[in-house]
């Protein structure tokens, strides 16, 4: 679709909206109980990049000052200033930082600490328990998160040391526990995973953390979906006549080959961020805004999704990996010449696959999701495309029918939400073209929104497991995941598709909608 015919202009509506929102919106709830926030893995890029900052801005909320401490676990030797040293340049430098000051840092500062273990050392965890008691008499809460920074591979150990040191216990405050993804890497390995936290851990204790979860587009999908009589009762079949979810990337591997030869596009993205929009992006109402009753509809769309057979997984999914090509203005290497790829590698960069929900809300309305690196543009989101009018009413020729409708909900850049609908252009003539509804959240709201790992790690802090993964959810992702690796892996399977860097994708995923007289909406604008 054209996005460039014109937007509908709601300045006005806009302000008034805005002060509204800023007159009405309650302070944040504070938070109730002191905690120590341990991260495994504190000297790695996930904790410099993105965990300390966020509480670095949760630090500086009024509400959350003075409730937690926080205690890094890595296998770097530093000491505690040494650490501070670190995570004061992370950060300065980074994005997400909220209005860095040098004053509000020495108080942040005050809360760090730093131990030096091996989570596969035998001893770490008896060592973790002294320290942690060690701050408490300091002062520290008794009230422990746990956060596993970690690669996966490390996570079973980590959970087991902990039950064997007694800190999952919660006799003397709560204990959670956040895992990061992968949650596996099939179904079997996710089957495993859940079971070696069980032995240690009580679900209600447990946050398997996806950061898209904490977006704020993400979060609005339902009160958009539910909160307005407009858009629910066409939200069907009926109306609705293809879905896309798009998750494109303008990076390569930066530097991360070994984890992706491993893992590739298909389980880095699709396994969980995409499943998890497409759940939210279909899900029932549920009773109550609530994480279990949340959770349970999301996993009801996934157990309504037929896991595919090798002919249907040829049919409906593409594979492919970026050539050489240019990007943002800048030539680009292939991902076969990338440091630490395989010259053989078979993994793919580019995963696309149409599924299909087999239930009475969404019977033959296919889900379309694709997820690839060095592609035109770095962009989310989700295209929702209704049917067309019964009649083309005001068309002359085919060329004049007005354009279906489609409500584009836009998770990254530029939050907010689009409506494209028809309308007359100016003149004597009756002709139509399409203008775009737009409504961005910080134009809007005048605010910044939340870091995804702020709104979740606080959500943990409170205990509200609703933006967080269960179990059951886990393993019925991997239920619909792993026969499309397996049919990838099988000799005879369909080559690997190849794009040029710097493009819109591989051909073979236009043709995949094309079957159906369905396009994906651009990536470059």
């Amino acid at each position: 679709m054209n996005e460039e015919h014109g937007t509908a202009s709601t300045e006005t509506a806009a302000k008034t909206t805005t002060a509204t929102a800023t007159l009405a919106a309650p302070p944040p709830a504070p938070l109730t109980e002191a905690c120590v926030v341990v991260i495994f893995g504190a000297s790695g890029d996930l904790a410099r990049r993105k965990l300390v900052p966020a509480l670095y801005n949760l630090a500086g909320v009024d509400a959350a000052q003075g409730n937690f401490k926080i205690l890094g676990v890595g296998r770097t030797e530093m000491s505690d200033e040494e650490f501070k040293k670190q995570m004061h340049d992370a950060v300065a430098e980074a994005k997400d930082t909220e209005g860095f000051a040098e004053e509000q840092w020495r108080e942040f500062a005050a809360r760090l600490n730093y131990m030096v273990g091996d989570p596969n050392d035998d001893g770490v965890h008896e060592e973790l328990a002294a320290r942690l008691d060690e701050l408490k008499r300091e002062g520290a809460g008794t009230n422990y998160l746990f956060y596993l920074s970690t690669p996966p591979s490390v996570a079973p150990s980590i959970i087991k040391g902990l039950g064997a040191a007694g800190l999952a216990s919660e006799a003397k405050g709560w204990r959670r526990i956040i895992i990061e993804k992968p949650f596996g890497r099939d179904l079997q390995s996710a089957r495993e995973l859940n079971s070696t936290v069980a032995e240690v851990f009580k679900e209600h204790q447990v946050y398997r953390i996806d950061h898209y979860l904490g977006k704020e587009t993400v979060q609005n999908i339902l009160v958009f979906r539910f909160g307005n009589t407009l858009f629910e009762p066409v939200w069907n079949r009926n109306y609705v006549d293809f879905v896309e979810i798009t998750a494109a990337e303008t990076v390569g591997v930066e530097g991360r080959a070994a984890y992706y030869e491993e893992a590739g596009a298909l389980r880095d993205m699709v396994a969980n961020h995409l499943l998890q929009l497409l759940t939210l992006t279909a899900m029932e109402p549920p009773v109550a805004y609530d994480a279990e009753s949340v959770r349970e509809e999301k996993v009801q769309v996934l157990r309504s999704i037929r896991s595919m057979t090798p002919d249907q997984v040829a049919e409906r999914s593409v594979r492919a990996r970026y050539d050489a090509g240019t990007v943002d203005g800048q030539t680009v290497p292939a991902y076969a010449a990338e440091p630490g790829v395989k010259r053989d590698s078979q993994i793919e960069t580019y995963a696309a696959v149409e599924f299909r929900i087999e239930n009475w809300r969404w019977a033959g309305v296919p889900f379309y999701v694709r997820t690839g690196k060095r592609l035109a543009r770095r962009m989310t989101e989700v295209a929702v495309h209704f049917k067309r009018t019964p009649q083309a009413l005001f068309a002359r020729t085919p060329k004049d029918e007005i354009e279906p409708n489609v409500v584009v909900l836009r998770i990254q850049p530029d939050e907010g939400i689009g409506v494209h609908v028809g309308a007359k252009l100016p003149g004597m003539e009756m002709k139509t073209s399409v203008v775009k509804m737009d409504f961005r959240y910080e134009s809007t709201f005048g605010v910044r929104s939340p870091a995804a790992y702020e709104t979740l790690l606080r959500d943990v802090m409170e205990g509200d497991a609703t933006l967080f993964t269960r179990a059951d959810e886990t393993e019925a992702e991997w239920r619909l995941i792993t026969p499309i690796e397996e049919a990838w892996a099988r000799e005879g399977a369909p080559p690997l598709s190849v794009y040029a860097a710097g493009g819109e994708g591989p051909e073979a995923a236009d043709q995949m909608l094309a079957r159906r007289g369905n396009s994906w909406r651009k990536i470059a604008r």
